[in-house]
Order: C-alpha cells, then sequence, then structure tokens
C-alpha cells in the first residue's frame, strides 16, 4: 500500500480529480519582502520594555519570519536558549547565528569557557532552533552532556536538516535515546519565541508570523519516523525559478503498519476509510 500527497505552502488545499491535494503557491521570496516592508515601515519605537534586560540579546522580527519559517529553506542557523540553574526562578535567555562553526557548536564553546559548574547544582537548557542538529553536533552534544551529568537538555526546532542523510537521522536518535528531548515547534513555541526572543513592534506582542500548521504536522510526522527508524516519508524540494517550496508525503506499509493511525490522521491529508494491516 502507498499514498502520495503534494501540497505547496501558504495556500488554500483544493480537491484536484487525481484525488492529489495541491496548493495555490505564492512566492515565499514575494512573502518575505512584503515582510521586510512591513518592517521598514514601522516606528522606532519598540514592544518590549526598554527596561527588558534580554532587549540587546533579541532578534529583529523580520529575522524571525526569515529564519523560523518552516517552509524557508534557508542555509544558516539561528538559535534561541534559555539556561535555569537549580531550583532559581531566573532564566539566562540569548539568540546565536551560525559563525564558522555551527550554532550547537558554539553554544558549547561559549558555555564551557563562560560558566563555572558545581556537579551538585542541576542546569537544564533549552534550544529553540531553525533547524535541527547534523550528526556531527548531534555527537558533540552527547559528548557535552555526558560530562554533565545533572544537565538536561530539550530541543524544539523548526525544522529537520537534510532529514534524507542517514547519518543525521542517525544522529538525532542517538541524541533521543541518551535523553535528550527532540521536538518540532508548534504554535505554542512560535509564540513563546516571538514574545521572548523578538523585537516585536508596539501593541504587536501576538502578532507573530503565522506559519502554516500543517507544515508542522508533516515535520512532526517525520521526525517520528526517525525515532522509529523507519523510512524517510516527507520529501522537500525547491524550485529556484519561483522560489518555491515544494513538499510531498509518500507513505510505504511499514508506514502504516507502525505509526499509530491518529497521528497519520492528524495531519488532514489521510482519509479515515484507508486500511490499516
Amino acid at each position: 500500500m502507498s499514498h502520495s500527497l503534494s501540497l505547496w505552502q501558504w495556500a488554500h488545499l483544493k480537491k484536484q480529480s487525481s484525488g492529489i491535494l495541491l496548493a495555490e503557491a505564492v512566492s515565499t521570496r514575494q512573502a518575505l519582502e512584503e515582510g521586510v516592508q512591513r518592517q521598514s515601515s514601522m516606528t522606532s519605537e519598540k514592544g518590549p520594555s526598554t527596561g527588558d534586560a534580554t532587549l540587546r540579546r533579541r532578534i529583529e522580527p523580520w529575522e524571525f519570519e526569515v529564519f523560523f519559517d518552516p517552509a524557508e529553506l534557508r542555509k544558516e542557523t539561528c538559535m534561541f536558549y534559555e539556561i535555569k540553574w537549580g531550583t532559581s526562578h531566573k532564566i539566562w535567555r540569548n539568540s546565536s547565528k551560525n559563525t564558522t562553526n555551527h550554532v550547537e557548536v558554539n553554544f558549547i564553546e561559549k558555555f564551557t569557557a563562560e560558566r563555572h559548574f558545581c556537579p551538585s547544582i542541576s542546569c537544564s537548557i533549552t534550544w529553540f532552533l531553525s533547524w535541527s542538529p547534523c550528526w556531527e553536533c548531534s555527537k558533540a552534544i552527547r559528548e557535552f552532556l555526558s560530562q554533565h551529568p545533572n544537565m538536561t537538555l530539550v530541543i524544539y526546532t523548526a525544522r529537520l536538516f537534510q532529514h534524507m542523510d542517514q547519518q543525521n537521522r542517525q544522529g538525532l536518535r542517538d541524541l533521543i535515546n541518551s535523553g535528550v528531548t527532540v521536538q518540532i515547534m508548534t504554535v505554542s513555541e512560535y509564540c513563546y519565541c516571538w514574545r521572548n526572543f523578538v523585537n516585536y513592534p508596539p501593541k504587536e506582542e501576538t502578532h507573530w508570523p503565522k506559519y502554516q500548521p500543517l507544515l508542522m504536522m508533516l515535520y512532526a510526522l517525520e521526525l517520528h519516523c526517525i525515532i522509529l527508524s523507519l523510512p524517510p516519508c516527507l520529501k522537500i524540494s525547491r524550485r529556484c525559478q519561483k522560489q518555491l517550496t515544494f513538499f510531498s508525503l509518500t507513505l510505504q506499509n511499514c508506514h502504516y503498519q507502525t505509526i499509530p493511525p491518529h497521528i497519520l490522521l492528524s495531519t488532514g491529508l489521510i482519509q479515515p476509510s484507508v486500511t490499516w494491516r
């Protein structure tokens, strides 16, 4: 049994005679240009309080849109991170981007150089990444955590980095098996990041970019396949001339046999009439 579905971003889905769902695409480049124009027309006043200690560590709204759009295949990676020590209610927040190293390696090097660890005090770290770690970064993260047993790490990611690559898939599995929580960002995480890491405009605390929940579901489904050691079901490609990101979903017998039906049905792309064996 196989089931193939296709979609394009920023659209209203419509049924075609072939039974395949397609979306009327809007140029990602056009959408980003419009976003930049909106930002340039805004006043210099900012939403977060001028007394906010994290103000200088926040990124601009247009940067957030470009980096964390699940349909945008931007090469660079952006990281938001939070650090909490012991039972303290204080949370240290900051952001980071790729340099000559990946952001994960930059974080580890910076954290190790600037922090003095007390073995008896626990440390909770949360990352919000625009791309999931590659296999090399996954290995570096595991080595870092193995040296600090009282440290926990939770990773929320907007997209899966080169998820067809078997080394990257195994790297994520090893990371999860070592105790790291890895999840795809949902509406809740996007809203949280907008409020706490973005220099949002006045009166627009809740006006974060409304990305398609369907794309979040597709990435979550693919992450589920990675965790279960299933073959990829999500294919992502780019049509350069029109700057369109193309998503296709193909499910094999092993996907139907292994993935719980409610997870497949939650995408809204699988009909309840499909028979599971």
